[in-house]
């Protein structure tokens, strides 16, 4: 993959207060609820806001000591390993209002790299500061052992898919779950945008690029999606559950 930067650490500029977390459209999917505005003052205090990352660009390298985590404004953010052979491997995709990074917490390093699949925005959150402050906001530390939960699950949710689920099956269930997130946004479950390639897709879902874009136009045909580019419209929401979960009444639409 190209990289036109050396170096992993992004470029510091401290904004001006009118990009607070108070102020933020985010503030409900990244922050714990009920947060007072002293408390919210308190974490804007540690928070440093990023020039925006280009696409192509490394918010971090595998590897690199983990000092932050990070909260995604906008854009989208690529998750990905180095195989020993040097080949790719997708680990995840990151939104608006989630956080990267907490998979490396316990080791100290950076256990995955993160690339700007298009130009992203960041909120960088030191995590010893983030620490310190978790002892004097309620609820804070307690959000992020939720998020870092969450990270796990989708980790066990990812072998399920890999294992168990036919290339339809996974793509519908990728589908709602991007679906959902777009949902805690506030945002249209039913259009969105894909950031990522079909081919990131493909590595993402141990499937080549070929049968992901088979079956989107199976999809289309199907009646189940609009496709238009990278632009995805669900029109028939029951029978897109149904391939995700052929077995099941209540399809679980869960995170990546």
């Amino acid at each position: 993959m190209s990289d036109n930067t050396t170096h992993a650490t992004p470029i510091i500029i401290r904004t001006l207060r009118e990009s607070n977390c108070a102020e933020c459209a985010l503030n409900p999917v990244c922050l714990p609820p009920a947060v007072e505005d002293s408390h919210l003052d308190q974490l804007d205090n540690i928070i440093e806001r990023n020039r925006p990352l280009q696409r192509g660009n490394h918010l971090y390298h595998e590897r690199q000591p983990f000092e932050a985590v990070y909260a995604v404004r906008s854009g989208a953010i690529k998750a990905y390993t180095t195989l020993p052979g040097g080949e790719e491997q997708v680990t995840g995709f990151y939104l608006p209002g989630e956080i990267v990074g907490l998979d490396s917490i316990s080791s100290g390093h950076h256990a995955s790299s993160a690339v700007a699949l298009e130009t992203t925005a960041v909120c960088t959150i030191p995590f010893g500061d983030l620490e310190n402050l978790s002892r004097e906001i309620p609820g804070l530390q307690h959000h992020f052992f939720r998020l870092m939960s969450k990270e796990i699950q989708s980790d066990q949710q990812l072998m399920v898919l890999l294992s168990k689920r036919t290339a339809e099956e996974r793509i519908a269930s990728l589908l709602l779950s991007l679906s959902a997130r777009h949902k805690r946004r506030r945002l249209s479950e039913a259009s969105f945008r894909l950031p990522m390639s079909r081919s990131d897709i493909g590595n993402y879902l141990g499937l080549a690029v070929e049968t992901v874009s088979r079956i989107f136009t199976r999809f289309q045909q199907m009646g189940v999606l609009e496709v238009v580019g990278k632009e995805i419209t669900i029109l028939n929401r029951g029978q897109l559950c149904q391939l995700a979960e052929p077995a099941s009444e209540m399809p679980r639409a869960s995170g990546t």
